[in-house]
């Protein structure tokens, strides 16, 4: 019991100490994923406990970097969940198209793969000329892939059959350049997306967005954290803008629930009231 309360209160100080010295708060994401994560780290890189681990994480910014992959969430795919892609051509596109210009806002955008996605579908029903997305997550190193959009060519299957799933109207070839053993996507669906830096757990509100989207992040938040996030999706979205959560996150139990009705309510995508 001494142990479990000993280890408890290390990942408390490593959690406080990343956030003084870098300025990343993973104090209130949930503990279970975090210590299978700092025990990864810690297994691969034979440190005895996390005291040692918080040692050399605060004397090595290279270290932190390393940690910060462990503890940054980056699995996704090129239309991951073809049913929702199909909600969103569906029930999201008929709205996005009553605006003049569209502003979307991509929440921790990992490397990139559903930021083109949903580039693929605004250009294939008439809308990315008129959009500026802003892709963010709070990683560096995941966000420069995310902006050089090279994909292992051993993905593209995978993608080709995610795209004609989710009712894609070209042929997915089109949207990249195939070299050798990567895939590197079309620069025109590049032209409309600024990627940048910023941490739910500790910055602002983007303005007056039309839609955002924010797939299977928020799982790996505690309640606290979760609620954060959604009151700032909230004060960034316009009347009548779109929320787009992942399958396993809801917006039901959140302390803003209330200003927002269901859209598309099994692939959780969700209307800001007027």
């Amino acid at each position: 019991m001494e142990n479990i309360e000993n280890l408890n209160i290390e990942l408390q100080l490593l959690l406080q100490a990343i956030y003084l010295k870098y300025g990343y708060d993973f104090r209130d994401y949930a503990k279970a994923s975090i210590k299978r994560r700092i025990q990864h780290r810690m297994n691969k890189d034979g440190f005895n406990n996390i005291s040692e681990m918080q040692h050399k994480l605060l004397n090595e910014i290279s270290f932190f970097e390393t940690l910060l992959l462990d503890l940054s969430i980056n699995v996704t795919e090129m239309f991951r969940d073809p049913t929702f892609y199909q909600a969103i051509r569906k029930h999201v596109i008929p709205i996005l198209k009553t605006f003049p210009f569209l502003k979307i806002w991509h929440a921790g955008c990992s490397t990139g793969e559903e930021v083109y996605s949903m580039a693929i579908v605004l250009k294939e029903e008439g809308l990315y000329e008129r959009a500026q997305i802003y892709a963010t997550d709070m990683n560096q190193t995941v966000l420069k892939k995310a902006k050089e959009g090279i994909f292992p060519i051993n993905r593209l299957k995978q993608y080709t059959e995610n795209y004609q799933k989710s009712g894609g109207q070209e042929s997915f070839s089109d949207y990249y350049d195939a070299h050798y053993e990567h895939a590197i996507v079309d620069s025109s669906l590049k032209q409309n997306i600024l990627f940048s830096d910023h941490n739910l757990a500790t910055d602002g509100v983007f303005g007056e967005m039309n839609l955002i989207m924010c797939r299977n992040v928020l799982i790996y938040f505690t309640r606290e954290l979760q609620n954060r996030a959604l009151e700032l999706f909230a004060n960034s979205l316009c009347e009548g803008g779109i929320l787009c959560l992942g399958s396993k996150e809801t917006i039901r139990f959140a302390t803003c629930s209330d200003q927002f009705t269901d859209l598309a309510r099994e692939e959780k995508i969700y209307l800001k009231k007027g």
